[in-house]
């Protein structure tokens, strides 16, 4: 990440059990993980291309860690750009570009429809707050609002 050392990600002992738990079940090597107690759940940012490994075939290795660690896990593949990386936040909605509102300082994202909106704040705004806590922890941003192209400010 180009702002890595300038981000405060210091590692808690639960946070570094969670990602040896994850290189010893899946071969793959996670970068960060957040323990989300509002969702309870543990999100991983996982290092790009070993997305497949951790995932595992038909989604086992993540089964296999839900059952030992007794959370949801969800899994993020990391990236070197902001885009790139709320992209792969966001999926399956699809990001066409992101802007910064100059009054609030705040990373706006547009997605193609006003269904895919929901689908990127995701249910209770779980998905836009893992958005917000990866942002600010790998970029030091703030993530803002989700608009339907066309739509904003």
């Amino acid at each position: 990440m180009e702002n890595e050392s300038l981000m405060e990600r210091t590692l808690g002992f639960k946070e570094r059990r969670y990602i040896e738990e994850i290189r010893i079940l899946t071969k793959s090597t996670a970068l960060d993980c957040v323990i989300d107690e509002k969702f309870d759940r543990i999100i991983y940012v996982i290092k790009a291309g070993d997305m497949g490994y951790a995932i595992g075939k038909k989604g086992d290795n993540i089964r296999r860690l839900q059952n030992v660690l007794g959370r949801k896990v969800e899994m993020v593949e990391s990236a070197e750009k902001l885009e790139d990386f709320l992209a792969n936040i966001f999926k399956p909605a699809k990001i066409l570009r992101i802007e910064i509102d100059q009054e609030t300082n705040k990373i706006n994202t547009f997605v193609g429809s006003r269904s895919e909106v929901g689908i990127a704040i995701g249910k209770a705004g779980c998905t836009i707050e893992k958005a917000r806590a990866l942002v600010r922890r790998f970029f030091g941003l703030e993530v803002g609002e989700v608009f339907p192209e066309g739509e904003g400010k």
